[in-house]
């Protein structure tokens, strides 16, 4: 199961009011929301209460049919704490503009934007490589992944010799590709 699909399960579970999924959001996230507003002027209580607000906010969006989780559970639960926490400081006058600040908060959301692509795209080569078939997708894994030489794949699947091998590999990669862009270009 993916990342994202447990995610989904996790939101199911705080939509319905599972303890159990409430308490894997707290510990697979509190950690990283305290130190972020430790780190950005803000004190154990803050922490607290903004991680509550957060929660508060992803309860009532997973109870929505229309709210989709299209990132990782702990980017989102991170995205709307800081957004939360920025908009307090605002508020409370005690983000100066602090340059060096506002430099790391912009590295920040650079980095999730992203991030969130890159989580996208791995769903999308994922989906891509659930519907590609056999034997391409045993055949991209052994190359790519268990970093095969294309003289034991060729003997592992049947081919005369490694340059037919490495011709499928190339069929195989380019059936690939034209799956994984032509989900990119749908947007799903």
């Amino acid at each position: 199961m993916s990342t994202l699909e447990e995610d989904k399960l996790i939101l199911q579970g705080l939509a319905a009011n599972d303890k159990q999924a409430i308490e894997s959001i707290y510990r697979s996230n509190y950690a990283m929301i305290q130190a972020f507003i430790l780190n950005n002027n803000g004190t154990y209580d803050d922490a607290r209460d903004i991680f509550q607000e957060a929660m508060i906010v992803l309860f009532d969006k997973a109870r929505t049919e229309q709210f989709e989780l299209s990132s990782q559970l702990k980017t989102y639960v991170y995205s709307v704490c800081r957004r939360l926490w920025l908009k307090r400081l605002n508020q409370m006058h005690r983000f100066n503009g602090n340059l060096e600040h506002a430099e790391n908060t912009v590295v920040v959301d650079e980095d999730m934007e992203q991030h969130e692509k890159r989580n996208a795209d791995f769903t999308l080569m994922e989906n891509a490589m659930s519907k590609i078939g056999e034997p391409c997708k045993s055949l991209l894994d052994a190359y790519y992944i268990q970093k095969k030489h294309m003289q034991e794949i060729a003997a592992e699947f049947g081919y005369t010799n490694a340059d037919n091998a490495k011709t499928q590999k190339y069929k195989c990669l380019m059936r690939l590709k034209k799956l994984f862009f032509a989900q990119y270009k749908n947007g799903s």
